[in-house]
């Protein structure tokens, strides 16, 4: 089921394809970077005013780098299988001579002073940034509620006013709305898997030292780390593979090479070994939430995978307590 928008919408459109179908796409001369664009900017349009994901929309500049994309691959200079292909960042990451609000008033004429590293290297892919999203202020707090900057709406409910999770909030519902194919949050304590969750997408918590901080205001130094939100799982390797990596401007990257996620995601899961939680931490828990999580689990089985149940050596409130100290310190 698509999100309730105010366009008939297929699966099959632009707007609502994987990044890997576009890539596909592309490369099969079925579709511009310029006409993917255009479709994004299109959807931002019609449904900007009521989901208010986005800060600012880049539509002038992403129309001439998706321009230059179609000419660079036309001529057999395609930089990878991102080239020309949109995406959004969460308005806590700097680039150089823009606005970054960080989800505050404060800080509504913010200049940046750089660009992130994690800006840079999509953009080294051929990544097209169409714009920034809403955060919650200073990313902290998991609903996605901001009462200064605007609350984005969950798309999949346009006449009730639903959180969409957070801290990364205006990424997870641009993507789940089609304004975009892939967007990118950061998580600390979960603002890229809640809104991932909340918006039925995809989200990965990258490990801490795996991409590059630079350039992103913090919040926790040892927690935060940036990550892509995208509608499958292919696309977040996708987009891992490009931001992942060394930074000599982030020198806890250094201490781990990169990995190619692309190569495990073919490898499948027969033989992992996954925990699963069990015990007083599921109780209270949604009927539609358990019956996901149990059917989730039993695909895991069907793909080969070995479930072992795990129960969390103290309650979920001593962790966020001691994540709070982290956090504040």
């Amino acid at each position: 089921m698509l999100p309730q928008t105010n366009l008939e919408m297929s699966v099959a459109e632009p707007t609502f394809m994987t990044v890997h179908e576009l890539s596909a796409a592309i490369d099969q001369d079925q579709i511009s970077s310029a006409d993917i664009v255009e479709r994004c900017l299109s959807q931002i349009t019609a449904l900007e005013e009521r989901l208010q994901a986005f800060v600012t929309v880049y539509s002038d500049e992403a129309r001439l780098a998706a321009q230059a994309a179609d000419l660079a691959i036309a001529a057999g200079n395609r930089l990878g299988p991102l080239h020309g292909i949109p995406i959004a960042l969460k308005d806590i990451i700097d680039i150089e001579g823009r606005v970054t609000t960080g989800g505050s008033m404060v800080w509504r004429d913010r200049i940046s002073p750089t660009t992130a590293t994690i800006a840079q290297r999509l953009s080294q892919a051929g990544m097209i940034v169409i714009g920034k999203t809403h955060s919650v202020e200073f990313a902290m707090g998991g609903w996605g509620t901001n009462t200064h900057m605007g609350t984005p709406w969950n798309p999949w409910d346009l006449e009730t006013h639903r959180t969409p999770g957070g801290s990364s909030s205006g990424s997870g519902v641009a993507v789940a709305a089609g304004m975009v194919p892939a967007a990118i949050g950061t998580d600390t304590g979960g603002s890229v898997r809640l809104p991932a969750s909340y918006c039925g997408l995809t989200g990965l918590k990258t490990t801490v030292g795996r991409v590059s901080l630079h350039g992103i205001l913090p919040l926790s130094l040892t927690l935060d780390t940036p990550g892509p939100m995208t509608r499958c799982v292919e696309d977040a390797a996708m987009i891992f593979e490009a931001i992942q990596g060394p930074d000599p401007l982030w020198p806890p990257t250094q201490a781990l090479q990169p990995v190619s996620s692309f190569q495990n995601l073919r490898n499948g899961i027969r033989g992992l070994r996954i925990a699963v939680l069990a015990g007083p931490e599921l109780e209270g828990v949604d009927e539609g939430t358990l019956t996901a999580f149990t059917d989730t689990q039993n695909v895991l089985i069907e793909l080969g995978a070995a479930l072992h149940d795990f129960s969390m050596p103290r309650p979920f409130a001593d962790f966020a307590e001691i994540a709070g100290r982290i956090i504040g310190a």
